[in-house]
């Protein structure tokens, strides 16, 4: 008997973990990378994970930059090319990266303020309603960590 009551104690944090709420819907890693030139678009890097349901990015706003956009790059008659897009759909429990080289944020008049600060404030704002606030770490301009892998932003 003694047995059986042990074993229980052991499950118990195991049904109590199948019984949990699943992970909820989240933006992390967020960074921006600054354009030497301040009169071109930064651009905008970070992870979405998807929570229970499928929802859509529908856009990222702040207040430390005049405008954000969202683009990819896209190959088009045999050249890469960034296109503006107005959301990205994020599958149910998934990884919705934003990363050099594919799906971005074009960043335009980033606040010198906020750049002395060293993080830049995002809202970003899905289809669901969520409206999930996220810090971007600002890397400096001329940095060699996160190349853009060719992609010009002053061309845009």
């Amino acid at each position: 008997m003694r047995l059986l009551h042990f074993a229980a104690v052991l499950a118990a944090p195991f049904a109590l973990a199948a019984c949990a709420d699943p992970a909820p819907l989240y933006v992390d890693q967020a960074w921006i990378k600054l354009n030497p030139n301040p009169e071109a678009p930064s651009g905008g890097y970070f992870t979405i994970h998807g929570g229970p349901e499928a929802v859509a990015l529908r856009g990222v706003r702040t207040e430390g930059a005049l405008r954000i956009e969202m683009h990819d790059n896209v190959m088009k008659d045999g050249m890469m090319t960034m296109v503006p897009i107005d959301s990205v759909e994020v599958p149910a429990e998934t990884k919705v990266a934003f990363a050099p080289g594919g799906k971005h944020l074009m960043i335009y008049g980033v606040n010198p303020a906020v750049v002395k600060e060293g993080k830049l404030s995002l809202m970003f704002i899905f289809s669901n309603g969520d409206r999930l606030p996220v810090d971007a770490v600002i890397q400096k301009a001329g940095a060699a960590d996160a190349p853009m892998n060719g992609m010009d932003h002053d061309a845009h």
